[in-house]
Order: C-alpha cells, then structure tokens, then sequence
C-alpha cells in the first residue's frame, strides 16, 4: 500500500515537473520571438584593431546580410561565420552576439602579396591563395607574378624573400617567380632580365648560382654597354648562356665575326722628325 502511494507521488512530481519545464520553454520560445530581439544590426570589426581595406558595408550589405537567418537567439553564429569567410578579401572571421539585436563579427582580411598563376587569383603574405578583385588589389603598385604546382605556395613565397636579398647587391627586384611543373625555378627581375635557375640539387643550388650571376653581372653589363640582357641560363655547373638583342649573329656563320672598326679622324696630325 505504501509502495504504491509513493509511487504515485514520484510519478506525479515527475509530470509536474514536466509541465513546468514545457510552460519554461514555451515561455522563453515566446519571448525569444518578440520584435526587439529582431536582428537591427550587424556591425563589422578589424580583427587586430587595423584599419579594413577591402571590406566595408556595402559588401556586407551586398553579399552576406540577405543570408542571415533568425533573430538574436536563433541566428546560428557558425553560418555567419562561414558566410562571412566566403566574402572576397576575408581570410577569417569570428562572430559574437551583443544584446539586445546585434552581431559583432570581427574580421582578418588577406593581404595580397603578388598574383598566383593564369587565372586571376592572388598570393597572400602569409602564402595562401585566394580569390578577388585585382584592380583592388595593384590599385597601389604592380604586383609581382608567382606560380606553381599546387600545394607549393608558401615554398614560392619563401624562395621570393631569399632571392629579393641575394639580388640586393646589384640594385635588382624580382618581378615574376614561377616553378616549373618539374620544380625548375625560373626569375624575371624588374631590369627585364629572365634568369633560369633550375632545379635544386642541394639547400645551396640555388643560392651559388645567384651568387655567381651577381659577381659577373656587372662586367656583363660593361661588356654590353648599351645592350640589355634578355635571358640568362645559369644552370651550367661552370659557365652561363645568354641572349641579348646586343648580340648579333652573321648571316654566314663560316665566316668570322669582324670586329668593329674605328671612324678615321678627320684631324690632322704633324709628324716631328
């Protein structure tokens, strides 16, 4: 007899408690619906307290704020994020509710270092590729050319900061980097000179051959006086090749190449005997 009262009675605070627990949520649900916790507005921040270049509130406006779904208890922050991180220029991005209708998402915007390969996409500094308007992106200055197999960004990013210094002592810039399929390098500097390196042999290949191009260049450009040197093949263990619109080849290569000869001065001179 007592058994079955108590039972009864932990069945019956168990149904109360039930129905307190639904009369809760359905309070809360309502009130989680009123108009004031309407999202009113979804406000942009720098990650790091920088000034954002590329990304302002028109391009929220235009590109993510018609994707936001819900109020400020429903909005699911991990799509906002994601959406937000599908934004061109946004490398990452965290979200955050204020009370009692807003979001504050803060914001890591890429910051173009050069472009990566044929199609339009950009290199950032910290070696990544992304995609994004160019105009906006050499609005400022042009950027130099990077490219690569995939997956070898960063290692092309790496070999631009190594060969920037070990061009340095001959006042030359790399314009353009790219690395061959077969992981040949190959440089454009802002002279217009295109220098193959090759592959790499060992951690030192590529800096002995810079090396050797930077102690000679200047006697080749002496050599060449006016000339300026098209390309330059330093893969040659001993030597180097090179080709320069100075440089002419006979139309009879039997014949040897005469060496110019000096105008006659028209002055004239007194023989003493």
């Amino acid at each position: 007899m007592w058994h079955d009262v108590r039972a009864l009675n932990a069945t019956a605070s168990a149904l109360t408690a039930l129905v307190v627990l639904a009369c809760v949520a359905s309070g809360l649900w309502w009130l989680s619906q009123r108009p004031m916790f309407t999202l009113r507005a979804v406000r942009v921040e720098s990650m790091y307290g920088l000034d954002l270049q590329h990304v302002n509130e028109l391009t929220v406006r235009n590109g993510v704020l018609g994707k936001i779904n819900g109020n400020f208890f429903t909005t699911d922050l991990e799509q906002v994020r994601t959406t937000f991180e599908s934004v061109p220029w946004v490398r990452k991005a965290s979200v955050r509710r204020e009370w009692p209708n807003q979001l504050i998402v803060q914001v890591e915007e890429h910051e173009a270092l050069g472009t990566w390969g044929e199609d339009g996409r950009l290199l950032s500094v910290k070696g990544e590729v992304f995609t994004a308007n160019l105009a906006e992106a050499d609005e400022d200055h042009e950027l130099p050319a990077f490219g690569g197999p995939p997956g070898s960004e960063k290692e092309v990013l790496a070999r631009f900061a190594e060969l920037r210094g070990w061009f340095a002592p001959i006042r030359l810039v790399p314009e353009s980097i790219s690395l061959s399929n077969r992981y040949a390098w190959t440089v454009k500097l802002n002279n217009g000179m295109s220098v193959e390196l090759g592959r790499e042999k060992d951690k030192d290949t590529m800096h002995s051959r810079v090396q050797r191009l930077v102690s000679i260049y200047p006697q080749l450009v002496a050599r060449l006086q006016e000339g300026r040197i098209d390309t330059i093949d330093m893969r040659y263990p001993n030597g180097l090749a090179l080709s320069s619109a100075a440089l002419s080849i006979p139309a009879d290569a039997t014949k040897p190449v005469k060496a110019a000869v000096k105008k006659k001065s028209n002055t004239k001179t007194t023989k003493q005997i």
